[in-house]
């Protein structure tokens, strides 16, 4: 747990060096160059030839982003799912399948998953959507094995994949959070998988902001179209999903008892500014790197009453038996509510007439 902790304060020392073109970015920007040259390179080598391609039968829509690292695409992408289900369409969800060991064949499911065989963020997804998830690297073979094993999809919504240039798609979002695009520089002198004027060619940027209130500097290049989003607390269960509290009867609950937040999350910080600016009290946090999985001694070793852990988490852990974790369920709010419902109406409704 101590090599995790490091990890965890590595990884936001690296992060704080990407907000300004300070003296360690500076060392590291020739090895940028190099990046954005083999960046272009990628881009051109795939325009070449329509053949190097997958065009699935289906539309696709890319919820990805440029900052590495999480930056809040998976509430994004659950909306969107919620509302094209909400808009007619039955809409399947193809994945990297991150920290998942997967050979030569995609992996495809509904409902309650397995972290442990799909990933964190598949599992969470077809957890609140109920949609058809497929798990790949190649995200060729994760639409082939989804439109297979649900010939009933019609659109399909890939998480992350942006810069996954073998799959064609129809439309494209930027995710992005209050760092926007830190030091406007590429790897690994900044933060960013291609150039800021990525932001121009795609169909929308949503920026995760801390607070519906937050206000932020423009930045350049301005996208085509901008929305806003952030995350509010919904509710506040139990692991097993018996008991479902609202916000104030959890903070009655709590009164006279002590409190640990964990989160095993890329920004554990806004977990716990969450849960501050609901006015959930907590006594102490335990922030852990993107994907840390913990077991039944992690939790019992843990001193509090209560033990609060984000819905991402709390899909790894639904074997455990511990009365004393309780899950914060989220929701994603956006600046214009109808987003999702006018970019469906982008998408080209037709019949599977091109082979798979």
């Amino acid at each position: 747990m101590k090599a995790a902790h490091l990890q965890s304060a590595a990884a936001r020392w690296l992060h704080q060096q990407w907000q300004t073109r300070g003296f360690w970015p500076g060392l590291l920007w020739p090895l940028s160059g190099l990046v954005h040259c083999f960046v272009w390179v990628k881009g051109r080598w795939y325009q070449g030839s329509a053949q190097r391609v997958y065009r699935a039968p289906v539309p696709v829509v890319i919820v990805g982003n440029l900052y590495v690292g999480g930056v809040g695409k998976t509430p994004v992408v659950i909306a969107l799912v919620q509302a094209l289900l909400a808009s007619g369409w039955n809409p399947g969800v193809i994945s990297r399948g991150y920290g998942v060991k997967l050979g030569p064949s995609a992996r495809v499911g509904q409902g309650n998953l397995e972290a442990q065989k799909m990933g964190d963020e598949p599992t969470l997804i077809a957890e609140q959507t109920h949609a058809p998830v497929g798990v790949h690297p190649n995200r060729r073979l994760a639409c082939q094995a989804l439109l297979k094993a649900h010939p009933e999809v019609d659109v399909i919504v890939s998480d992350d994949g942006l810069q996954h240039l073998a799959l064609a798609r129809d439309l494209e979002i930027i995710v992005q959070d209050q760092r926007l695009i830190g030091n406007g520089w590429l790897l690994p002198a900044g933060p960013l998988r291609e150039p800021p004027s990525r932001l121009r060619s795609v169909d929308l940027v949503i920026t995760r902001q801390t607070s519906p209130h937050q206000t932020r500097a423009p930045q350049a290049p301005q996208p085509p179209t901008e929305l806003s989003m952030w995350l509010r607390i919904k509710g506040i269960h139990s692991l097993d999903h018996k008991i479902n509290l609202s916000v104030e009867q959890f903070i009655e609950l709590q009164k006279n008892r002590a409190t640990t937040a964990i989160a095993a999350i890329s920004e554990p910080d806004r977990f716990f500014k969450t849960l501050s600016d609901s006015a959930i009290q907590y006594q102490s946090s335990v922030g852990l790197p993107d994907h840390q999985r913990l077991d039944a001694a992690f939790f019992n070793a843990q001193q509090a009453d209560l033990l609060l852990i984000t819905t991402k988490d709390a899909v790894k852990y639904r074997a455990l038996h511990d009365p004393r974790i309780w899950v914060v369920a989220t929701e994603a709010v956006f600046s214009d509510p109808l987003w999702a419902t006018k970019l469906s109406k982008q998408l080209p409704r037709h019949a599977r007439s091109q082979p798979e």
